[in-house]
């Protein structure tokens, strides 16, 4: 398999897949390739998981160009393409000049299927699959100027680069949006959301603008399309110590602090998902000052409240996170 993840995150992944006890074959910026194929749906860091790639070099665009075109073409061998499939063409950013490398390779092999199967060259869709799952299409990652790997078969972990909103008051408005396809639902109009640690009030303000009423917890202001919007009510409060009213329950809960993550999980998660005062929810825990792969191996342990309360709970390494964890699921499922 070739997993890819964010870059200058490799060794974390490396480190993920070793306690998962998948051996390393070798790894660059922002890629880890192995030689067994294993389940990595539970995975944290990787985004796009290519199964059963090929190796294939070439020194020139043309050369490239021809070699993905013939694997795709013998692989279609009894197979009908009647719907949209997924053409991904990536590579590490990192390297200079390889993006456009990656760009005449794609425009190359695209005019080679466009005059062998045109019907099914126009089906072609240049984006990884939206959601989290299995996805069939071709899949074309470079770790140099003439080295990639090619699949048919990939699974996809849900993050993606999300589109800003300028009302947004924060960055991390990002995170949330991104957390929704990881979940897969968001927000509705009429459920109810507890924001803890709100200020500026980025997440607050996705929820509210998806019609959902939100209570903002924080002692800091709210800004940006957060602030006097009329679905969401702000207290100026301390997030460790708000308490919930006797039988209130919340469809969600959000939570971004900037705090020690053991803190929040013995002091808020705890306590929300062990008393059911969520349906589900999204937390963001910063790993910048532990270990992350430690921390993982707790929020996977016995008696951590995920697992106790929360079953079908997932972790990822977003798009827009940095060195922090995004935990979504739904409470008692």
């Amino acid at each position: 398999m070739l997993l890819t993840c964010q870059a200058g995150f490799e060794s974390l992944l490396g480190r993920e897949l070793a306690a998962a006890g998948i051996a390393v074959a070798e790894s660059g910026p922002g890629w880890a390739r192995t030689e067994t194929e294993v389940p990595v749906e539970a995975l944290a860091f990787p985004w796009l998981t290519l199964k059963a790639p090929v190796e294939l070099r070439g020194e020139s665009v043309n050369a490239l160009a021809q070699r993905v075109a013939e694997f795709f073409l013998t692989s279609l061998q009894g197979e009908r393409i009647e719907a949209a499939w997924p053409n991904v063409w990536l590579g590490p950013q990192e390297i200079t000049g390889l993006g456009r490398r990656i760009s005449s390779v794609e425009a190359a092999c695209g005019e080679f299927l466009r005059k062998r199967l045109s019907r099914v060259a126009k089906l072609a869709v240049a984006d990884v699959p939206r959601g989290m799952g299995p996805a069939r299409g071709l899949f074309v990652y470079f770790t140099d100027f003439g080295r990639v790997f090619v699949a048919r078969e990939a699974f996809v972990h849900g993050q993606r680069r999300m589109a800003d909103d300028d009302l947004a008051p924060s960055r991390s408005y990002l995170k949330v949006e991104e957390a929704y396809i990881v979940l897969g639902r968001e927000p509705a109009g009429g459920e109810t959301v507890c924001d803890l640690g709100a200020a500026p009030g980025g997440w607050s303000y996705s929820a509210a603008k998806r019609g959902a009423r939100v209570l903002a917890i924080d002692n800091g202001p709210l800004k940006g399309g957060a602030l006097n919007h009329p679905l969401i009510e702000h207290r100026l409060e301390d997030a460790f110590k708000f308490t919930v009213s006797r039988d209130e329950r919340f469809d969600w809960l959000f939570c971004d602090l900037v705090e020690e993550p053991h803190h929040v999980l013995q002091h808020l998660v705890t306590p929300w998902l062990a008393q059911g005062w969520c349906r589900r929810f999204v937390i963001n825990l910063k790993f910048g000052r532990v270990d992350a792969v430690a921390l993982l191996q707790e929020l996977r342990g016995a008696d951590s409240p995920f697992v106790l309360h929360a079953p079908g709970f997932r972790v990822r390494h977003l798009y827009h996170d940095r060195e922090e964890f995004t935990v979504v699921g739904e409470a008692g499922s």
